[in-house]
């Protein structure tokens, strides 16, 4: 019974330690604060993945429900060494389960800005897709992009003109 508990604790505190890069999640202290707009128009999208997590919550976790689940599983002078065992075997299973649960599918968006410049931005498939030619903004809060987009009548970007060199005067 006890080992069910901890199995149970071990896999809620895995899925508590899931993040996301979707844009369509918003942190919650990124609500109601002013953001940085900026026109753009999709130029490629290809799909990439998002490494999961090693924040060692995983392996910790596994460590004591394997500890445990091994030291309860035998007695005498087994019950160090296959306790010992299943921490060391719950690690590196808990590890392997939080870097899976906490990778996600994405997106790399290459953009190009009304001043000709170019960036790329990987966020997190979400309900919008894209394809080159697409008007976009990228909304910018707190040090973090997001691509959406662009309201309905608004005409993709179209790069500046490259500068006219004169010759030199002799």
């Amino acid at each position: 019974m006890m080992t069910k508990t901890l199995i149970a604790a071990a896999m809620a505190a895995m899925l508590a330690a899931c993040s996301t890069t979707s844009p369509d999640v918003v942190q919650r202290g990124d609500a109601q604060r002013l953001a940085n707009v900026q026109d753009a128009t999709v130029l490629s999208v290809r799909p990439v993945t998002v490494e999961g997590n090693q924040s060692g919550i995983g392996g910790a976790t596994g460590a004591v429900v394997g500890g445990v689940a091994g030291s309860t599983r035998s007695s005498g002078k087994e019950q160090a060494v296959i306790g010992v065992l299943g921490a060391v075997a719950g690690a590196v299973v808990g590890n392997a389960i939080e870097r899976s649960a906490t990778r996600e599918d994405a997106v790399e968006i290459l953009l190009q800005l009304r001043n000709g410049e170019r960036r790329a931005i990987v966020q997190a498939k979400a309900g919008e897709n894209f394809v080159a030619g697409d008007p976009v903004v990228l909304v910018t809060t707190g040090g973090k992009t997001r691509v959406t987009r662009a309201p309905a009548g608004t005409q993709p970007v179209q790069p500046l003109p490259a500068p006219v060199q004169s010759a030199p005067r002799g």
